[in-house]
């Protein structure tokens, strides 16, 4: 019996030397033959475009999916349909670079494939006008290299004349604004801004900085001895001296801090943290979406412990509570170390999303919440206690939903609930006085809302819901 439990635990070990990770491709090209197999082929499996070991599973409405025990780590890949004649391609049907992702224990990367080389694809753009080319070939001094910058302009530049513009500074550009230069798919911050726009949000330049083949070492402030990094403070010095401003004198921007901010995913959202923190004299404001902390964990919450920070730094981070075992902690763990640096608490949010995951369609549909909530005007910002944490405060319930939301309390009742819209107004209030509420919200017109709750002892919480079409 003993040397049987020893076998159980020799093979448990090591079978926990390696990580789950999930590919979820979530779209195909509509020419996609249906009896077609789908095949992920990478440094995982020596790029053997018809491994057996490989195949993704077809769930129908859900998508295409395949898990991996391998190393966690960064694995470069593609998807094939077999073969390399039949390898996907870029929105156009040509060639594309290789995928590449970081990842730990447990993630899901969701995935767009945009074509096949072998059937063609679709050659229109995404983009609107608003998007241009700031310049295909930008110098980075700090760097001693080169990027492709986009800039996205607010719908009336051309018509206010007298008018000046905040600034977000984002990373990843090839994915912000056109799926046909995306290789993951896009976030629609053109698409995004005009609507917010026409919702009677003042409008921001958007800045997109193209990612190159040293991502991992620009985004990444501290060198990891297993997955590189460590040109961090280059590339942030990169943006405030010599980026910036380049965009306040070309464009009518707003320069100051209040009026600047600087987003990204992944090991974008660890460098935006990192600029925001390092320089908030000039970058005020951060959106920190499904950040890769793990990477630069250790160094950078040490380093956090040491400086101080400005009371009305915001910062908004987000992300999925199933993206990686450890995703919520480290914001979490952030969070505690912004405050302890001086942040206001009613300055920081620590949004964690059931669904999310890391992947741009997630992003996508997050970023307008973290933008309005970033440049939320002071009224608002004391209407609305931004602190995130349903595990600890409540939890609603169905999500989205088109008639009842359920509203499930964790602590002492005799609280008040209000419901907001994304400008701030407030469209619902009322009491509860038991743990379990029901709440009629067929009244309120489909889109994205805020529901707030505040318990008898003054303290808030808020989360996002989403009122479905009827």
């Amino acid at each position: 019996m003993i040397m049987r439990w020893i076998i159980y635990l020799l093979v448990f070990c090591s079978l926990n030397l390696e990580a789950q990770l999930t590919f979820n491709i979530t779209s195909v090209p509509a020419n996609t033959p249906s009896e077609d197999v789908i095949y992920a082929v990478g440094d995982f499996n020596s790029w053997n475009p018809g491994d057996a070991n490989s195949v993704l599973q077809n769930m129908g409405a859900s998508g295409y999916f395949l898990t991996l025990n391998i190393p966690s780590g960064t694995i470069n890949y593609k998807f094939t349909r077999g073969s390399w004649q039949t390898v996907e391609g870029n929105q156009t049907g040509g060639f594309i670079e290789n995928r590449s992702s970081t990842f730990s224990a447990g993630d899901t990367i969701q995935i767009q494939i945009l074509s096949w080389e072998d059937l063609g694809g679709n050659s229109s753009s995404t983009a609107l006008s608003s998007v241009s080319v700031l310049s295909s070939n930008f110098f980075m001094p700090e760097l001693n290299r080169n990027r492709k910058i986009w800039v996205c302009l607010p719908t009336d530049y051309n018509t206010a004349l007298n008018k000046n513009y905040r600034v977000v500074y984002m990373h990843d550009g090839q994915n912000l604004f056109d799926v046909a230069n995306s290789f993951a798919g896009e976030w629609g911050i053109d698409e995004h801004m005009r609507d917010l726009f026409n919702q009677g949000d003042p409008s921001a330049i958007i800045v997109g900085i193209e990612n190159g083949p040293e991502r991992i070492d620009e985004y990444c402030p501290w060198f990891n001895p297993t997955y590189g990094g460590g040109e961090g403070d280059e590339y942030v010095d990169f943006i405030k001296s010599t980026l910036k401003p380049y965009v306040d004198s070309v464009y009518r921007t707003l320069p100051q801090a209040s009026e600047t901010a600087i987003a990204g995913s992944s090991l974008g959202g660890l460098i935006s943290l990192y600029a925001a923190a390092k320089y908030p004299e000039t970058f005020g404001k951060a959106g920190v979406f499904s950040p890769a902390f793990w990477i630069n964990s250790e160094p950078l919450n040490t380093w956090l412990q040491t400086i101080d920070l400005p009371q009305d730094l915001r910062v908004y981070m987000v992300g999925g509570t199933s993206e990686s075992s450890t995703m919520i902690s480290n914001m979490n763990q952030v969070r505690q170390n912004l405050l302890n640096a001086g942040v206001s608490d009613t300055n920081i949010i620590v949004n964690s999303v059931s669904d999310g995951a890391h992947s741009e369609w997630f992003w996508n549909r997050e970023f307008p919440e973290a933008y309005i909530w970033l440049f939320r005007n002071n009224v608002v910002n004391t209407t609305i206690n931004q602190v995130f944490n349903e595990e600890q405060a409540f939890t609603i319930y169905p999500n989205p939903s088109n008639s009842k939301l359920s509203l499930e309390v964790t602590f002492q009742v005799d609280a008040t609930y209000a419901i907001f819209d994304l400008s701030g107004k407030e469209l619902m209030r009322d009491t509860i006085s038991s743990r379990l509420t029901e709440i009629n919200i067929e009244s309120l017109a489909a889109g994205k809302y805020l529901i707030s709750l505040t318990s008898r002892l003054g303290k808030t919480y808020s989360r996002p819901f989403v009122k479905a079409k009827n």
